[in-house]
């Protein structure tokens, strides 16, 4: 599974696990945030 979310004017592809750099958050690098802008979800070739 994976999806494309938006955060600090750009936009990432995301899976479980994945770790990414994003600009424009407070807090302390290697913390956990959650990212409320989907964009587009899917497994596969299936989207939703």
């Amino acid at each position: 599974m994976f999806a494309i979310v938006r955060t600090g004017g750009k936009q990432y592809r995301v899976a479980a696990g994945d770790k990414i750099v994003v600009e424009k958050l407070d807090g302390e690098a290697g913390s956990s945030i959650t990212l409320g802008d989907i964009l587009l979800a899917g497994e596969g070739s299936e989207l939703k």
